[in-house]
C-alpha cells in the first residue's frame, strides 16, 4: 500500500451517508479496537487453528476465536516494520517486513534505504505456543519483503517462502534496479534458524511493462503478490504492469508460463485468488496505491476493480489466462474515503466460485464469479466517511464466519447470511493464510 495524492470531488451522493454504518446480507458481530503498543495500521491476517494472528505496522496480534462471533485479544508481539504481513504454517509464523530498520531486532529503528547498513526482509517465529512467540531467524532480501507466500515442499521437508518486493532505485544499496526477480527463501521444517536465500529467479527477463504516467500505471519490477497453490504446483503473481501465471513444480525454480497485460484499465496489479479447483484468478488493482477514492462516480467501473480471468488450456496443452470481466462494488463513496480492489479469500461454497473481499473505505463485499463473465455481489458492509480512518485492508473467510482488519479501527468479525455461506460453514479448516491457497475437502 503506498498513499495517493487528493482527488476532485464526487458528483453524485455517497450510498451510505458520512457517519452511518450499511450492510445487506452481512451482519457485523464484534469489534476490536487497537490498543496497546500496537497502533499502527492493521494489515493482513492468517489462521491455525482456533487462532488469528493479524498484521500491524508495530507487530501482530494473536486472537483467540474460541467465541467466533466476539474474539479475545490473548497476545500482542511489539516488533516494527511495515508492512508485517503474516503467513503461518505448522510451528512457524512468517513475517514481511518492507521498511528499512536500523537491525533485525525488534528493538529496531527506521533508517534510510539509502544507507548500506539498513535491514529489511523476513523473520521466522516459533508459534509452537501461540501464546508465547519466539523470533527465532531473519533473513535479509533486496528490496524488503512488501509480502510473502508460502509453498511447502513435496516431501514436506521443507518450506519455502516467495518474498515479493518492488520499486527498485538506484540510490538504495540493496534494492538496485531493474529488479525483475522474485527471492526465494528455504526454510528446513526440523532446523527453520538455518533457512536461507536459495534463488533469485528473473520473472520478467524483457523488463515487464514499461508503464504510463498519463493513468498512473505502474512499471513493472518485481512483484507485489504472489499466491501459490501447492496441490495444482501453481503461482499466481501480481507483479505491478503485469499478471503471470508459474508452475511451480520445482519450488526453487519456478516457470513463468503465462503473462497478462491490461494497458486500458489496470494500473498496478496488487493481488491474486484462485478459485477452488485452479481453472480461474481474480487479480486485483490497487489504482492509486490504496489511497485514491475509486468508488466516486467519477471513476469507470473497469478502475480500480478486479480482473476475473480464465486458465485455459492451449491445444497442444499449456495453461494460459485468459481476461473474462471486471467486478467492481456498485456503491458510491465519497472523494474522501479511499476505496480500491485489495484483499480477500474463497468461501467454500461446494459448485459456486464464492469470494469476501476488503475495499478499504468501500468496505467488505461478498460476490459470486461462478460465471466468469458475468459477476455479482451476493452481500455488503460498508463503514460511512468518517467512521474509520482508512477502512479495511484484509477480509477473509475462516470457519464459519468473515474476519476483517482495519487499518486504523481494529479487528472485525461478521456472519453472512446462511442463503449465501449455509454450506461453507461445514467446511472445517485448520489454516488459512492470505497468499497460499489450500484445496477445500467439502
Amino acid at each position: 500500500m503506498a498513499l495517493a495524492g487528493p482527488v476532485a470531488a464526487s458528483v453524485a451522493e455517497p450510498d451510505v451517508p458520512p457517519g452511518e454504518t450499511q450492510s445487506s446480507n452481512m451482519t457485523h458481530l464484534s469489534n476490536q479496537p487497537k490498543n496497546g503498543a500496537l497502533q499502527g495500521t492493521g494489515s493482513d491476517i492468517a489462521f491455525q487453528g482456533k487462532y488469528a494472528f493479524a498484521g500491524n505496522y508495530d507487530g501482530f496480534t494473536v486472537y483467540d476465536l474460541t467465541d467466533k462471533e466476539n474474539p479475545e485479544q490473548v497476545v500482542q508481539v511489539y516488533c516494527p516494520g511495515s508492512q508485517n504481513d503474516v503467513s503461518v504454517y505448522k510451528n512457524l509464523l512468517v513475517l514481511s517486513t518492507d521498511s528499512s530498520r536500523s537491525d533485525d531486532s525488534c528493538a529496531s529503528t527506521s533508517l534510510p534505504a539509502t544507507e548500506k547498513a539498513a535491514w529489511e526482509g523476513i523473520k521466522i517465529w516459533d508459534i509452537s505456543n501461540p501464546l508465547a512467540p519466539e523470533y527465532i531467524k531473519s533473513i535479509e532480501t533486496e528490496c524488503g519483503s512488501h509480502t510473502h507466500s508460502l509453498a511447502p515442499a513435496k516431501d514436506g521437508r521443507n518450506l519455502y517462502a516467495y518474498v515479493s518486493s518492488y520499486s527498485p532505485n538506484a540510490t538504495y544499496p540493496d534494492c538496485q534496479p531493474p529488479h525483475d526477480f522474485v527471492s526465494i527463501v528455504k526454510i528446513p521444517l526440523k532446523n527453520p534458524t538455518s533457512a536461507k536465500l536459495v534463488a533469485t529467479p528473473n520473472l520478467f527477463p524483457d523488463g515487464g511493462y514499461e508503464g504510463d504516467p498519463a493513468r498512473r500505471a505502474s512499471t513493472t519490477s518485481g512483484c507485489h503478490d504472489i499466491t501459490t497453490y501447492a496441490k495444482y504446483d501453481l503461482a499466481a503473481g501480481a507483479c505491478m504492469g503485469d499478471g503471470i501465471l508459474m508452475d511451480i513444480k520445482d519450488r526453487e525454480r519456478p516457470r513463468v508460463i503465462s503473462q497478462v497485460r491490461d494497458t486500458v484499465n489496470f494500473a498496478f496489479w496488487h493481488s491474486a485468488t484462485f478459485n477452488n479447483d485452479a481453472t480461474k484468478v481474480v487479480f486485483t488493482d490497487e489504482l492509486g496505491g490504496g489511497g485514491l477514492a475509486t468508488c466516486t462516480d467519477e471513476y469507470a467501473p473497469e478502475l480500480g476493480a478486479n480482473g476475473i480471468y480464465d486458465i485455459k488450456r492451449s491445444w497442444y496443452g499449456k495453461k494460459e489466462l485468459e481476461f473474462a470481466s471486471y467486478y467492481k462494488i456498485p456503491r458510491i463513496n465519497t472523494a474522501a474515503e479511499n476505496c480500491v480492489a485489495h484483499n480477500g479469500s474463497l468461501i467454500p461454497v461446494k459448485g459456486k466460485d464464492i469470494m469476501v473481499q476488503s475495499w478499504y473505505q468501500g468496505g467488505v463485499s461478498v460476490f459470486d464469479f461462478t460465471d466468469s463473465d458475468n459477476p455479482r455481489e451476493l452481500a455488503w458492509f460498508d463503514r460511512g466517511e468518517g467512521l474509520s480512518s482508512g477502512g479495511t485492508w484484509s477480509t477473509y473467510y475462516y470457519n464459519g464466519y468473515a474476519y476483517s482488519n482495519d487499518l486504523g479501527i481494529g479487528f472485525d468479525t461478521f456472519d453472512i447470511d446462511d442463503s449465501i455461506d449455509g454450506r461453507a460453514e461445514r467446511v472445517k479448516q485448520y489454516s488459512l493464510n492470505p497468499q497460499m491457497q489450500e484445496s477445500y475437502g467439502y
